[in-house]
């Protein structure tokens, strides 16, 4: 970390809201760079990996790029990883979407699956609700509403954060130096940064 900023690198691999995720975290103060550079990645204090779109098209850009074994390596070196929305999503052992199953980068047990809603895509506003002893929670007031686009989720485990759309999802996950959310919190005001400003602080 230089001059007391973390220096951030959001992974380019062709999907994803870059500007939008570099933008919210260089507001912040956070040295930000948006790069495929895999050296960048490895080095950075944390990795960002956003992703939106399908699960299958977004494993497929990871893979062609060779992010999932820089993911890997951070993780298993104890490095800050955070995944956005469909970045969240590629973590788990599989994605099944319209019936295609895609074996994902598998650092978080389970499946992600088509949400059992009335209506789909959950896009809009939703409260979450995070284990007491959350770190990227601290600080935030029961009832804030963070910003939501997807139609399939993960099944919440204990220790997750959750929300409900027709059934409950895990909305967030915190496991080391692994953090995830299926919101957006670039797209999420004031709560995502708080957010995201939570994650920063964990930065090594």
């Amino acid at each position: 970390m230089s001059g007391g900023q973390p220096n951030v690198v959001v992974l380019d691999y062709g999907s994803g809201n870059l500007r939008s995720a570099e933008r919210a975290v260089a507001r912040l103060g956070a040295q930000v760079t948006v790069t495929a550079d895999l050296d960048a990645a490895r080095a950075a204090d944390g990795l960002v990996v956003p992703g939106v779109g399908a699960f299958a098209a977004c494993m497929a850009g990871l893979t062609a790029v060779g992010g999932g074994a820089v993911v890997r390596e951070r993780l298993a070196a104890g490095r800050p990883v955070l995944g956005i929305c469909v970045g969240m999503q590629i973590l788990y052992e599989l994605g099944d979407e319209h019936g295609v199953r895609t074996e994902g980068l598998g650092v978080l047990a389970g499946s992600v699956e088509r949400l059992s809603a009335p209506v789909l895509p959950h896009m809009g506003w939703n409260v979450v609700a995070p284990p007491p002893a959350s770190v990227l929670f601290a600080g935030v007031e029961a009832g804030t509403r963070f910003y939501f686009v997807h139609s399939y989720a993960a099944r919440p485990r204990p220790g997750d954060t959750v929300a409900e759309h027709g059934e409950a999802f895990a909305a967030a996950v915190e496991r080391g130096p692994l953090t995830a959310t299926q919101f957006h919190p670039e797209k999420s005001g004031d709560a995502g940064a708080h957010v995201l400003e939570n994650w920063l602080r964990t930065l090594n």
